[in-house]
């Protein structure tokens, strides 16, 4: 969205002068027109007026829901609440987004409605539970519920990033220190062993011609590599290039089955927080289904729904999945017969995410010397392949 400077009057004749979001100028004269405001001057601002625009963080929505949670609960009206966090807000993006959140409740509006227009900042589930929250009167406790099921998300997504931060890292560095030495060192010893006439072994010769290629032909290396980067970008695009990917990073040794117990957490931690703040059932699974971030997952979930259309119970289709554990399929079926589904799912989602927090560990022990391992022999072996000849000429000395 785009953020617009405007001066308006409002039915009492008082020129009122503001920002507000929208996707284009005409859809920012309907918002303020709504409101009951006649627009005098409209124009887009410039990107946060700095080099480095403001933008709304994961954290800074976690932060405005935990203090609006507070707030209501000690029985502070919405709209005053959404206006004190606001007055408080340093970052403009956000401050702009709350202003118009604020207008829109004290025009009558829902909450969720106000939230939803901002789609890209609060998910499906995040205003569905605040809509669930709406009909029951419970908005307070939802909005903390909301703050914790987001933090946990970050805390996840931060530890899965740290994890793969080091390997990533090792292979830039490997690939590096490769063409540097192909480029540059292996290059310097070529004309010695031309000038001694020395019979080269074969990993030298492989070494050499692999220089020459790189030196001789950088240009189609790097439009090589730009051609595979964006045929990737575009192929994951695509519905076979989703399914493929996805099933890569579930079938991968190692990383796959974090992976796995990843997905396992996020869809079940949704699933019961939903279930627990009374969203339907079927709406609850669909919106588990959007947020599980794989193909596979998404369409066993989507057969879920299918399933319990029918008449049957949840755990019903996930036992003929081998996606999702036995022992946790039984559990679900426990939890579907005594009525504590959410409860259940509650439970799972916690030890599940202790599973992670072992996986993650697990996973960066064995990718760490088996990074050091892949680095030391490419390494080593250019090493070798530059060494062999200079013994060969030694010992003709």
């Amino acid at each position: 969205m785009l953020s617009y400077a405007y001066q308006a009057r409002d039915s009492l004749g008082q020129v009122h002068e503001g920002a507000i979001e929208a996707d284009s100028p005409e859809a920012a004269q309907l918002l303020l027109n709504r409101d009951g405001m006649h627009v005098l001057s409209l124009e887009q601002e410039a990107d946060g007026g700095s080099l480095f625009p403001s933008r709304i963080s994961k954290s800074d929505i976690i932060y405005f829901t935990n203090q609006l949670a507070v707030m209501v609960d000690t029985g502070i009206n919405l709209s005053t609440a959404i206006e004190s966090v606001a007055s408080q807000e340093k970052n403009e993006a956000l401050k702009s987004l709350l202003v118009d959140i604020r207008r829109s409740v004290e025009s009558g509006e829902d909450f969720s409605a106000a939230l939803s227009r901002y789609p890209k900042h609060f998910n499906r589930t995040y205003i569905s539970l605040v809509k669930a929250s709406e009909q029951t009167g419970m908005l307070g406790e939802m909005l903390e519920r909301i703050a914790a099921y987001l933090r946990n998300e970050v805390e996840i997504r931060n530890k899965v990033r740290a994890a793969l931060a080091y390997p990533a890292v090792m292979v830039v560095l490997a690939t590096a220190v490769t063409i540097f030495l192909l480029t540059y060192v292996l290059p310097k010893f070529t004309p010695l062993f031309e000038r001694k006439g020395a019979k080269l072994p074969t990993p030298t010769i492989i070494m050499m011609t692999a220089s020459d290629v790189l030196l001789d032909y950088w240009w189609a290396w790097l439009a090589g590599v730009i051609a595979a980067a964006v045929g990737f970008y575009f192929f994951r695009k695509t519905e076979q290039g989703r399914q493929t990917i996805d099933r890569v990073k579930i079938s991968l040794p190692i990383v796959g089955p974090m992976m796995r117990k990843i997905t396992i957490a996020r869809c079940l931690s949704t699933l019961g927080t939903l279930v627990k703040s009374d969203v339907p059932v079927l709406q609850s699974l669909e919106l588990t289904a959007d947020i599980s971030q794989n193909y596979y997952f998404d369409k066993l979930w989507r057969n879920v729904i299918d399933s319990v259309t029918s008449g049957h119970q949840i755990h019903e289709t996930l036992a003929k999945s081998n996606l999702i554990p036995p022992t946790v399929v039984q559990m679900i079926s426990a939890g579907e017969e005594t009525g504590r589904l959410d409860e259940v799912l509650t439970k799972i989602s916690r030890h599940y995410e202790q599973e992670v927090d072992l996986s993650i560990k697990t996973a960066t022990s064995l990718i760490e010397p088996l990074m050091i391992t892949v680095m030391g022999t490419v390494v080593g072996g250019i090493a070798m392949a530059l060494l062999l000849p200079i013994f060969s000429l030694s010992r003709n000395v």
